[in-house]
């Protein structure tokens, strides 16, 4: 509540609210008892939607898969739009709903603490915590790019280096912040360490040991560390499995990405509904030569990326899945401005969420932030598409 109250500072409420998505790896549904609960606690309906949105919409694994599966400007686009969305939508809501909100400002809820909560940690500590997590995440998977040179390539050459230092920047965190035992800490490292020196040509070894020390530290690191286990054992059997499936159906339905091997479902039909022309339905029209008229050619960009949204809205995506499908649609004929609107729509939105938002919110406030995320992706689609060509 002191970041997300009503009474909180907007600037920080807001971004807290926005970037809080990328130390989450939720779906749609994940986030909505975080949602519910923060909002029935007495936050602000502004930084709630922010990051009931964000939450599902950006997070460091998704913007780097997405940015090496579909290219660098798709994952660019997805990392700044989902911030911005976010802050621009929490906003709007607050806007909308002032009255409402300037009420509940007015006799807020008397929120009580237990003790664990009164000593929480500061938040600096909390986001150091979390910078060295995902450093190593983002290095550890850094690919080697095409050029040999420039400072891309060196930050690949430095890669394994650099994740080290952001591997002893967490050791630190949980000995300093955690209160981990250091002798426990340093044994979990030493085989890692070993490995590091003994196989330099393969820093693989060195980081896989690093992850079995990590693990190991959880069952004797206190309280914290075997909560942190067990929820990311319970992620892990939550999306692999339905990461594995959004695979296969990716390549069942749309066919295997970057061959020629076709699914069951033509490419011409993606190229109808998502594509970057109207080249296809004319053909399917009988009008396959000459040019489209001006009123088809000004209104398609509309259409697609409008249809992407509303598409994208209505599905499910477990978390990353929407990597694969979005492979499998790009390769069989989308346009890059749909692909993007369908990353910003549908990881945040879904059919059961909408549901589950209306008995918190109220129909009113649902189809408002739903009809914000449906207009914001499907204008950010067609922006994106006329720049990417």
């Amino acid at each position: 509540m002191t970041y997300f109250g009503p009474k909180a500072s907007k600037w920080l409420s807001y971004s807290v609210a926005s970037v809080s998505g990328a130390i989450l790896a939720v779906c749609s549904c994940t986030v909505l008892p975080l949602f519910g609960g923060i909002y029935m606690r007495g936050a602000g309906l502004g930084p709630a939607i922010a990051f009931l949105y964000s939450g599902p919409a950006i997070n460091v694994l998704a913007i780097v898969l997405t940015a090496r599966v579909l290219g660098w400007q798709l994952g660019v686009a997805r990392a700044v739009g989902a911030i911005v969305f976010s802050i621009v939508i929490g906003l709007l809501m607050h806007l909308i709903f002032l009255k409402e909100e300037r009420a509940k400002a007015a006799n807020p809820q008397e929120v009580f603490l237990g003790d664990e909560e009164k000593s929480a940690r500061p938040l600096w500590q909390v986001a150091l915590y979390f910078l060295s997590m995902v450093g190593i995440l983002v290095f550890a998977n850094w690919a080697q790019p095409q050029e040999t040179t420039g400072v891309w390539f060196t930050i690949y050459e430095t890669k394994w280096i650099v994740t080290s230092l952001f591997a002893a920047l967490m050791g630190v965190t949980l000995w300093r912040f955690f209160k981990v035992k250091l002798a426990y800490i340093l044994l979990a490292a030493v085989p890692a360490i070993v490995l590091a020196f003994a196989l330099p040509q393969v820093p693989v070894a060195a980081f896989a040991a690093g992850t079995v020390g990590l693990v190991g530290l959880t069952f004797f690191g206190g309280a914290e560390l075997n909560d942190w286990r067990d929820q990311s054992w319970g992620f892990a059997k939550q999306i692999l499995p339905l990461l594995f499936m959004g695979v296969l159906a990716a390549g069942f339905f749309l066919g295997s990405p970057g061959s020629t091997d076709a699914g069951i479902i033509p490419n011409v039909w993606i190229q109808v509904l998502v594509g970057d022309s109207p080249d296809a339905l004319l053909s399917i029209l009988g009008h396959p030569e000459g040019a489209a008229p001006a009123w088809l050619s000004f209104l398609w960009p509309l259409w697609t990326n409008l249809f992407a949204s509303l598409t994208g809205a209505l599905m499910y995506f477990a978390t990353l899945t929407e990597v694969p499908i979005l492979r499998g649609l790009l390769d069989s004929g989308m346009g890059q401005g749909p692909a993007l609107a369908l990353l910003l729509a549908g990881p945040a939105l879904s059919l059961p969420n909408m549901l589950v938002i209306n008995s918190i919110l109220g129909p009113k406030k649902t189809l408002t932030f739903v009809g914000l995320v449906v207009v914001m992706a499907t204008a950010s689609g067609i922006v994106f598409g006329a720049l990417i060509r």
